[in-house]
């Protein structure tokens, strides 16, 4: 059942991560004048970063938790890195998928963007090498069992 509330969880967190980190990166690129090295509007420059926050702050969620499923981590894992190497096979091709969801404008750019930068290839990594754990695929009671064991053993000394 973990598993598949895991599944769940890592098919939603999919574009969920993708459309967040776009819209974000957009918002802050529009904020701030780089060559006058002023931010232009503040109030749209402190929300991308909270938006950016958050999506770093779920992916680090998922990266550490110990409680949670590897497939939460996997699912977006395997379709960052599927679309990053799918850019690098065909970019054109790979650049216009983002032109074929809803919804389009500046959040397509960005979608672009952090798929041409390698961003979402390096996020992808990220989020794959917590499957690698093999603590992460076994059932939770075992670990509370070799806790308990470690403390009862700590307290006998």
């Amino acid at each position: 059942m973990r598993h598949a509330f895991g599944l769940l969880l890592g098919v939603l967190l999919t574009p969920a991560l993708l459309y967040g980190a776009a819209w974000g990166y957009v918002q802050a690129g529009q904020s701030f004048d780089g060559s006058g090295q002023m931010i232009t509007d503040r109030t749209r420059i402190y929300g991308a970063f909270a938006v950016l926050a958050a999506a770093g702050l779920v992916a680090g969620v998922v990266i550490v938790a110990r409680w949670a499923s590897p497939l939460v981590s996997l699912v977006p894992a395997l379709a960052l890195l599927g679309l990053s190497g799918y850019f690098l096979y065909d970019p054109g091709t790979a650049l216009g998928l983002p032109a074929r969801v809803p919804p389009g404008g500046d959040l397509d750019s960005g979608l672009r963007m952090l798929l041409g930068t390698g961003l979402y290839a390096m996020l992808g990594f990220a989020l794959l090498a917590p499957t690698w754990a093999p603590r992460r695929w076994g059932a939770r009671r075992d670990d509370e069992e070799a806790s308990m064991a470690y403390y009862s053993a700590a307290a006998g000394r």
